[in-house]
């Protein structure tokens, strides 16, 4: 998501510079350039700084993302007469995510945080010149779409953009004429689109559950609609997202910390679990968490990553199972080569593929390779706390070598928690001694061992291609997508 992001911003930036160099926006291309380099190198020595003085690791790529983001909200007037309020809005943007974190996990959006502050001290606010720019509206929605989608943010950027024109038209029910003049005014000439797709879909400061999002989209799209005020106090958009942030926190699991590397272990063909030390978060059996390793060198897909717990609440460590490839990525290739000892700075737990509170709810679980991780988790939870689910797994691999912890789920069937397992393999030559089925989870090998297929809910994790396949063979068996959970984290983008 982050380097998606990167390239969206830097898309926006220059097509901003080509249109000013065109007459088409009224900006001077040098002034305009000039600015977004300042506030890029601006946030990116802060950051460095302030990672060092606390001693943990960074992304990189978050302090361009805010430094872009901060050059396309400023009005980029000339550097020179405003180095000052530049600097002074990275500084602050940055140094929030620091300064501001309780229990290392900070509160604020960096940006919004970064302007408020300057319009307080200063008295210079955000012009948010990029939004309601008419020339540059194509971009802003057609790389924000794809964000959205990529990111499966839909929910969240909906209930903000439903809730702000609602909140918009409602302030001129007095006056029916006015109220599509209103919608127009609010769609394309405010901070609406681009505060959906950048501002309020930053990860960090989301909550880590549907509804939560749903809700804290609609509180910020409330605030920050155009018209709406508080007696004479009107809020701009940056402390309706800040106003949002605090509610986000609360709903929020507070984690982040150092977690010190305490061994691995073969799992299958190509795929370690990673156990790691330290403050256990608080977190729902199925979610996924953040993870950033600390290096300069990190390739065009990043140093910070999303990986499935593998591990349970009931259990006193952090444990990953990853898959290795032969492309593998530095974030990979580093932990490869963690020893004993070694730091990974963890944080941002989330996810909806948890299981339903209601225990009598018969369950489908299908995984493909790597994609039982969240399966893992479930299954060593409902062990440890002695809980009984009416649950069949579908765990597929192109080979036997590839299966993972098959240990935890063959215990369970002997503990008798409700598990059935059935293993699949979907190379194209299987031994002979394999006693297990054979082929790819379709409508066929569903109907052969879930006969009651139409009245249970079905978990889907795995690549996207095959989560995607899957859930197409279930809609052509009749079932709902309601029932359907398919798994998806940041990672996957």
């Amino acid at each position: 998501m982050f380097r998606l992001l990167t390239y969206y911003l830097g898309m926006l930036l220059g097509a901003a510079a080509a249109f000013s160099l065109l007459g088409i926006m009224q900006y001077d291309v040098v002034d305009l350039l000039a600015s977004a380099g300042f506030l890029v190198a601006v946030a990116w020595l802060s950051n460095y700084v302030f990672s060092r003085l606390w001693k943990v690791p960074t992304n990189i790529e978050s302090s361009i993302i805010t430094g872009l983001i901060l050059s396309l909200i400023i009005t980029p007037d000339k550097p020179d007469q405003q180095l000052f309020f530049l600097a002074f809005a990275a500084i602050f943007a940055i140094g929030s995510k620091y300064l501001l974190a309780i229990r290392g996990k900070h509160v604020f959006n960096p940006a919004a945080f970064g302007v408020a502050m300057t319009a307080l001290v200063l008295g210079r606010s955000a012009s948010w010149w990029v939004a309601g720019n008419l020339a540059l509206l194509t971009f802003v929605l057609a790389g924000g779409i794809l964000i959205v989608r990529k990111t499966h943010r839909t929910d969240l950027v909906l209930s903000y953009i439903v809730a702000t024109l609602l909140a918009s038209i409602a302030y001129k029910l007095s006056d029916p004429a006015a109220v599509w003049s209103t919608l127009q005014t609010t769609v394309l000439h405010t901070s609406l689109l681009f505060f959906a797709f950048v501002m309020i879909t930053e990860p960090l400061t989301t909550p880590p559950r549907r509804l939560q999002r749903i809700a804290y989209g609609a509180i910020v799209g409330v605030l920050s609609a155009p018209w709406v005020h508080i007696g004479s106090f009107y809020f701009t958009p940056e402390l309706a997202l800040l106003a949002g942030n605090i509610f986000s926190y609360g709903v929020s699991p507070t984690f982040k910390s150092l977690l010190r590397f305490s061994g691995a272990r073969k799992l299958a063909a190509d795929t370690y679990e990673f156990v790691f030390e330290g403050p256990v978060p608080h977190f729902t059996p199925g979610q996924y968490a953040e993870f950033t390793i600390g290096t300069d060198r990190a390739d065009n897909r990043g140093n910070r990553r999303y990986f499935t717990l593998a591990s349970s609440p009931t259990e006193h460590d952090i444990k990953l199972g990853i898959k290795f490839y032969a492309d593998s990525s530095t974030f990979k290739s580093l932990l490869a080569r963690f020893t004993r000892g070694d730091h990974l700075l963890a944080g941002s737990i989330a996810g909806d593929f948890v299981l339903p509170r209601d225990e009598r709810k018969k369950l489908v679980f299908v995984a493909g390779g790597i994609g039982i991780t969240p399966f893992r988790s479930i299954i060593k939870y409902l062990i440890d706390t002695h809980q009984r689910r009416d649950i069949i797994l579908f765990y597929s691999n192109k080979t036997e070598a590839e299966i993972a912890y098959r240990d935890i789920f063959d215990e369970a069937q002997r503990l008798g928690i409700g598990l059935r397992v059935i293993y699949t393999l979907t190379g194209e030559q299987v031994p002979t001694s394999w006693n297990g089925e054979r082929g790819y989870v379709d409508e066929a090998m569903i109907r052969r061992f879930v006969p009651d297929f139409a009245d249970r809910y079905y978990y889907v994790s795995g690549p996207h291609a095959m989560v995607e396949s899957f859930s197409r063979v279930l809609s052509a068996m009749g079932v709902s997508r309601v029932r359907m959970h398919k798994d998806f984290f940041p990672g996957f983008v």
